[in-house]
């Protein structure tokens, strides 16, 4: 993840933000810093069942926003 920042909203998130200062109109977020997700195309579909149920816990603005996606 060269040139990449991981960064958290609130201290004790399992979700980690990604902070690319070359890429501004993506948003991505990694539960891991190895595996990143990109909110607009993966989300819900390449998460498991688990990292699907903590995204909406610390995300409920997301988890909303993307609601019609099943």
């Amino acid at each position: 993840m060269k040139d990449k920042q991981l960064y958290k909203e609130n201290e004790g998130d399992k979700i980690w933000w990604v902070y690319d200062e070359d890429d501004r109109g993506t948003i991505e977020f990694t539960f891991d810093g190895k595996k990143i997700f990109n909110l607009f195309q993966d989300y819900p579909y390449k998460l498991n069942k688990k990292q699907i149920e903590i995204f909406k816990k610390e995300q409920p603005f997301w988890a909303e926003f993307f609601d019609d996606r099943g």
